[in-house]
């Protein structure tokens, strides 16, 4: 090959080089946020959700039809809460294997949803225990202004429902929050901890049991510590290791108390 072939094809084979090397250093694409008729249609969808099904009903309806009353000697146990409960219940099998354990879980949910819904998710299922993990939504206000004293009125009925059915209670703490991401600036920390005091106190009144999520899971700041979830709300896997033996000693209480 000439020189002047070289000098020909030496620069453009650099510059394909060169262009390849750019197009691999570019950053991955990432999705697009959504777009404005996207938010809209979603938050129509939401509306139309609580105008037409407020509690959810629907949600569990099918799944409630189909599940067959429990055995002889079964310790059904029904997980009563939110998007906390709907994320942990896929988890059950390995956590929990074996047991006759039920995730009654809606994303959102706040407790006056719940009290809706409870005899359709709860009683009607024929329990031994119930485990109630709720409020954490109403401080945030997610179906509108809460109050403590709103949130423990709320709580305070279902247990009241639970034991007028014969169904043992366990209240859990709410979780450690320090800021919702949905909803900065509200500082629910001091909020969880005031309304997990009265829970713990209602707890040992009532013949309820307690279980503390809480300080096994709070940091200094009194919000989830950041290896326990990705967003400080919602536990992950990790997060939900350590909630299930916490969970498991405190139904064997409440079953030892029916004993």
């Amino acid at each position: 090959m000439s020189a002047k072939s070289l000098a020909t094809i030496v620069p453009l084979v650099l510059s394909l080089l060169l262009s390849a090397q750019s197009a691999s250093q570019q950053p991955t694409a990432q999705p697009a946020p959504p777009t404005a008729e996207e938010i809209a249609k979603r938050q129509k969808a939401q509306d139309e959700q609580l105008h037409n099904d407020w509690a959810n009903l629907q949600r569990y309806r099918e799944a409630n039809a189909k599940l067959s009353p429990p055995v002889k000697n079964e310790n059904r146990v029904v997980f009563l809460g939110n998007s906390i409960t709907a994320g942990w219940a896929p988890y059950f099998a390995t956590m929990f294997p074996g047991k006759p354990y039920i995730g009654r879980g809606i994303g959102g949910q706040t407790t006056p949803q719940m009290l809706v819904r409870f005899r359709q998710d709860v009683i009607d299922l024929k329990p031994t225990v119930v485990v109630i993990l709720a409020g954490t939504n109403d401080i945030a206000g997610n179906t509108g202004p809460s109050t403590i004293e709103m949130i423990e009125d709320n709580l305070a009925s279902m247990a009241e429902l639970a034991k007028a059915n014969g169904i043992r209670v366990v209240l859990s703490s709410v979780l450690p929050v320090y800021d919702y991401p949905w909803k900065p600036g509200l500082e629910p920390a001091p909020k969880i901890i005031a309304l997990n005091k009265w829970m713990k106190e209602y707890a040992r009144e009532h013949g309820a049991v307690y279980l503390d999520y809480h300080s096994a899971m709070a940091d200094s700041r009194g919000g989830m510590r950041s290896e326990l979830a990705n967003d400080g709300v919602h536990p992950n896997e990790a997060g939900y290791r350590i909630m299930a033996p916490l969970a498991e000693q405190a139904i064997q209480k409440a079953l030892r108390g029916r004993e």
